[in-house]
């Protein structure tokens, strides 16, 4: 008996392609089957369906079984205040720290001071010999840092091999998030190569150098721009440490990557995997062995909101596990209140917690590579291999990282990435729970830490200068368009507001409606709901009533046929400055704006223009 002979529902006929494409077109009713077909930023496919991956092999990454790395960001500006914090994190199941440094490509307006006495005091009492995983993230500031770091071990007696630190040095990252270098990249390389040859010959393992795909992640690059920035900047220092005379057997070693981890679960585990594949294709080229590349991944800032930050939580939930399912070796839960300021107590343990329930409760680590075989995450993989080893060559011929940032190569795809993704932003086609979707204008204030950040002298002279890949966060329009309402809350005692003007029964205007009210509030703007009218005496003493200085209508497109053009005229003379129409009823779109209405509402419209349309409507006297 075999396996085949024990199959579910083995007495049924096999499912056939071709069956699945017939109950499709049954729905799509005549639409064309590329609607069901996505499109990554990059341009990539990702078909509704994939038969199953035959002949593929498991990407290698963390040790059967082994759990990743739990790291905890230690952030605090004040060192008395960041040592507690980890001494309270080690002790509550995070096996890792990262120190993040003031002015650190991921520090976000807070950080560690970098100087030999705060890295004493921030160290204090913690074992570095008894297997705490410490990641160092430093800029070009605090540069020093790493130096700092091995200093103290040595002069608390211990032995650098039994420390398990990685010293994050990435100058390219660092040039490529201020925008310039006041050095060359040949005068850069024996800096750098100096301090990793200074590290080891102390007896530290490393890795030391690291190529930090973060930088482009955070700025709104997009997957392959990522995958193919690590790639320059790791072949970039594996180069260099060579040039210095280290053996590459050896050099392999001393390199690490940092990817992001988003909430898109599906590519963030493809990249994972391609990173892999992609490293182990420059380790042959450079005639080595492959052996799996070290990479630790951060849940994403560009996608932390500082609206409704507990939909932050669901966010990292999903990054960690897609990272910790495709193999990254260290893992750092970004607090859900990061955004909003320095995160306090509780926003910690959550963000510690997160991970420690995906390991030991949910066992995440026991499987290695669950997406081998798995038809869509390894047709990902592949395209972004592809992709992002064509994209790696174009920045080799132009000279290598640092000549690619100079001539904008990555600069310029990244813009464009973020262009198209931010107009999918505005338009609601990419959704962002609590911010753009979802509001909550009654939200409670989420509690921070009072920290003053670290003042640091600039970053040298601009000589070489390149366009800035500046960080972002995706949900900042809508936000901006929020925080304009709270001031107007604040400074008047109410925020801007539209009267739903609600049109027919229940049945024809509650769809409309309840879009309409999550359209403009996350805006800012209250809607005032509305029973339905069809008397123009009390629609209009209603909206006199509510104070708003806009409406929107909301019903059926058959009820407007019949009664939107009254209604329009009449709040217009009740003194409405803007009406809009929830929907786009085409047939009689131009007489309907004859009567009055300024503005459709619609599934794919340009919400965020249209917000800040209104606001110089409520604005206006």
């Amino acid at each position: 008996m075999t396996p085949d002979d024990l199959s579910l529902a083995a007495e049924f006929p096999k499912a056939q392609h071709a069956d699945w494409c017939k109950l499709v077109d049954g729905v799509l009713k005549g639409a064309p089957f590329e609607k069901l077909v996505g499109k990554t930023y990059d341009g990539l496919r990702i078909e509704p369906l994939y038969p199953r991956a035959k002949g593929v092999a498991p990407v290698t990454g963390r040790p059967a079984a082994a759990p990743w790395q739990i790291m905890q960001r230690i952030d605090h500006p004040d060192v008395t205040a960041a040592n507690a914090q980890a001494l309270t994190d080690l002790e509550n199941g995070a096996t890792g720290l990262a120190l993040v440094f003031a002015g650190g490509s991921g520090s976000h307006g807070f950080g560690l001071e970098p100087t030999a006495d705060a890295v004493a005091k921030v160290l204090k009492d913690i074992h570095l010999d008894a297997g705490i995983g410490i990641e160092l993230q430093v800029g070009p500031q605090s540069r020093m840092a790493a130096i700092h770091v091995a200093e103290y071990v040595k002069s608390n007696g211990l032995d650098p091999a039994a420390c398990n630190i990685r010293f994050g040095l990435d100058p390219l990252a660092a040039g490529a998030v201020w925008g310039h270098s006041p050095y060359s990249w040949n005068e850069i390389v024996p800096a750098v190569t100096g301090a990793i040859k200074g590290l080891a010959a102390l007896g530290f393992k490393g890795p030391f150098a690291s190529a930090d795909g973060r930088v482009i992640h955070d700025a709104g690059g997009s997957e392959v721009q990522e995958l193919a920035f690590v790639l320059a900047c790791g072949v970039a220092y594996l180069r260099a440490i060579e040039s210095a005379g280290v053996p590459l057997e050896q050099a392999q070693g001393m390199i690490y990557a940092r990817l992001s981890a988003d909430a898109d679960q599906f590519l963030t585990m493809a990249k994972f995997r391609a990173l892999r594949l992609l490293w182990a294709r420059v380790e042959t080229a450079c005639g080595l062995t492959p052996k799996p590349l070290f990479i630790a991944a951060d849940t994403a800032w560009r996608m932390l909101t500082q609206r409704d930050p507990y939909v932050n939580m669901l966010r990292a939930t999903i990054a960690t596990f897609a990272a910790g399912l495709a193999g990254a070796n260290a893992i750092t839960v970004l607090p859900h209140t990061l955004a909003l300021g320095l995160p306090d107590p509780f926003a910690r343990r959550v963000a510690r917690n997160t991970q420690l329930l995906l390991l030991e409760e949910s066992n995440l680590a026991k499987v290695s590579d669950p997406a081998a075989g798995a038809g869509g995450i390894e047709t990902l993989t592949a395209q972004l291999c592809d992709a992002a080893w064509t994209l790696f060559q174009d920045s080799e011929k132009a000279g290598g990282a640092f000549a690619a940032l100079q001539q904008s190569l990555f600069q310029s795809k990244v813009a464009a990435a973020r262009k198209a993704r931010d107009a999918n932003i505005a338009k609601r086609r990419d959704v962002l729970t609590g911010a753009s979707e979802f509001p909550n204008l009654h939200e409670s204030e989420t509690a921070v830490l009072k920290a003053t950040p670290i003042a640091l002298a600039p970053y040298g002279e601009a000589k070489y200068k390149f366009d800035a890949l500046a960080p972002i966060r995706l949900a900042q329009p809508f936000e901006a368009l929020r925080d304009k309402s709270d001031a107007a809350l604040k400074a008047r005692g109410s925020r801007p507001s539209v009267f739903l003007a609600n049109l027919g029964t229940p049945a024809d205007f509650t769809a409309r409606a309840t879009f309409a009210k999550s359209f403009f509030e996350a805006g800012g703007i209250q809607a005032i709901d509305s029973d339905g009218f069809d008397d123009p005496a009390k629609l209009t003493a209603a909206f006199k009533a509510s104070g708003a200085a806009l409406a929107c209508l909301c019903s059926s497109d058959k009820v407007y046929v019949a009664e939107a053009e009254a209604a329009a005229q009449t709040l217009q003379g009740a003194g409405a400055r803007r009406i809009y129409l929830a929907g786009r009823p085409a047939d009689s779109e131009t007489a309907l704006r004859a009567a009055g209405i300024g503005g459709l509402i619609f599934a794919g419209t340009d919400a965020l223009a249209t917000l800040q349309d209104a606001y110089r409507w409520t604005e206006s006297t």
